[in-house]
């Protein structure tokens, strides 16, 4: 069996900004910068090379007490994979999670989602249950997944090094800096192209568009009253910087202002020996 390698196609970083070129993906990338997954996605340790090798070289399952451990040596030092341990470094809160759904909840997850094809047969059950829970706000137990997937491929014969990025992230968390290796792996990343090639239409595309579900659409809604309150808050501080202005002005003596007393601002006579400043328009 050949050694194994890097699959320069598998734990991509995620892209979750949003160029113009995700104008029509807004709302999808609002609900994975939300949710539980999103530090998974996104985290983008410096990934060595030698390390990597090290722990897939000597790489072995054990179950102690009842629970299945993954543990490689790095630099000499054990290194042990847990869920626990998965799930603390990759803050996912998944500890309550499902590990599969029943065949009748995925059918009719998938119809919710509008599938009408045989595409999903494509999908593994778990990963099937993984879309939809994560579609439907249900939690699903990432954490075991990605253990049982490693496992699974170390028992298979691993040809390739899989999952190097959330590797690094473990190994850095239990053994500290690795800073001292030199040779790093250039991990990919899915960039602001991802959406030009998403919006490519098949010759099998039905073209009927599956709205997101409501509690998809919970952080988008937040997210524009949070940019109302600071639209405000900048207001707020561009008239008491007008108004400092405004006294500065007057104790300098630029203005002299003859002022009818009671009557509104809009009446008041100014005579300006120098230029006043404008009232910002908000």
């Amino acid at each position: 069996m050949s050694s194994p390698t890097f699959a320069k196609t598998h734990n991509l970083i995620a892209y979750l900004e949003k160029p113009t070129e995700s104008k029509r993906f807004a709302q999808i990338i609002d609900f994975l910068n939300a949710s539980s997954v999103k530090y998974a996605l996104i985290a983008s340790p410096t990934t060595y090379t030698s390390c990597i090798k090290q722990f897939w070289t000597s790489v072995k399952v054990k179950t102690v007490n009842d629970e299945v451990r993954i543990q490689a040596l790095v630099d000499g030092k054990r290194v042990n994979i847990k869920e626990s341990s998965i799930r603390r470094t990759l803050r996912l809160d998944d500890d309550e999670g499902t590990s599969c759904l029943t065949n009748i909840e995925i059918f009719e997850g998938l119809a919710k989602m509008g599938s009408k094809t045989t595409s999903w047969n494509k999908f593994s059950n778990t990963m099937a249950s993984a879309i939809i829970c994560l579609a439907t706000n249900q939690k699903f137990n990432f954490s075991r997944y990605i253990q049982l997937s490693l496992v699974k491929n170390i028992k298979a014969g691993v040809p390739f090094f899989m999952f190097p990025r959330f590797v690094q992230l473990i190994i850095n968390h239990q053994l500290g800096d690795m800073a001292h290796y030199k040779e790093i792996f250039d991990t990919s990343s899915l960039t602001k192209k991802v959406f030009a090639n998403m919006k490519r239409v098949g010759t099998r595309f039905s073209r009927e568009v599956t709205p997101l579900f409501d509690n998809m659409l919970v952080q988008a809604l937040e997210e524009v009253g949070t940019d109302i309150a600071k639209i405000k808050r900048k207001e707020q501080k561009t008239r008491q910087k007008w108004t400092r202005e405004q006294k500065e002005y007057t104790r300098a003596g630029n203005y002299q202002a003859k002022v009818n007393i009671g009557q509104p601002w809009s009446t008041h006579k100014m005579t300006k020996s120098s230029k006043y400043p404008k009232q910002p328009k908000c």
